[in-house]
């Protein structure tokens, strides 16, 4: 049994990408702890690259805000599984905040091996996830993480757009192999 934690990049509190997060936690939960973690619920403000966490005790950001509550979350972390609306090719600025606030030697006494991807735009193009792809491999490969897999949904803007859409049944199978 794993603990999972699904970071929800979306400010939408029901919107497509947390429909999508759901159903991989649907899946992976009959034999995982699984945690979600929405970052519209956390007030995290962005790396500044002061590096200031590198000489601090205990690696602790000068900033006062509530990304120290999702570092504990994913200190006891077997799988992160980042789940996020694409905007302007990128992950959403929530989501970059977290991701980016992952910049301190904190993050080497986490004990992460695998990471998961779930992505939804709403454009079609055909490269749409390219640059995010590119970051997300990366990342595996600078931390040595294994991938769990990826779902990604094209076409889905308005809230409820991905309702009956096979990307929900792809990630409640993909999270149903953990």
């Amino acid at each position: 049994m794993s603990k999972i934690v699904i970071l929800v990049g979306s400010m939408r509190k029901n919107g497509n990408t947390a429909r999508l997060a759901q159903s991989f936690a649907e899946g992976a939960s009959k034999n995982n702890n699984v945690e979600i973690v929405s970052v519209a619920d956390y007030n995290v403000n962005p790396c500044i690259g002061c590096n200031s966490c590198f000489t601090r005790e205990g690696n602790q950001c000068f900033q006062n805000d509530d990304m120290v509550r999702i570092y504990e979350k994913l200190r006891n972390a077997d799988v992160v599984v980042v789940a996020s609306p694409v905007y302007f090719y990128g992950i959403s600025a929530q989501m970059k905040a977290v991701v980016d606030r992952l910049h301190t030697p904190m993050r080497n006494t986490f004990h992460i091996k695998k990471l998961g991807l779930l992505l939804v735009g709403a454009a079609e193009l055909p490269n749409l996830f390219d640059p995010i792809i590119m970051q997300y491999q990366m990342v595996l490969d600078f931390f040595k993480l294994e991938s769990i897999g990826t779902v990604l949904v094209r076409g889905v803007k308005d809230i409820g757009d991905i309702e009956n859409n096979s990307a929900l049944k792809e990630a409640n199978e993909l999270g149903a192999l953990m």
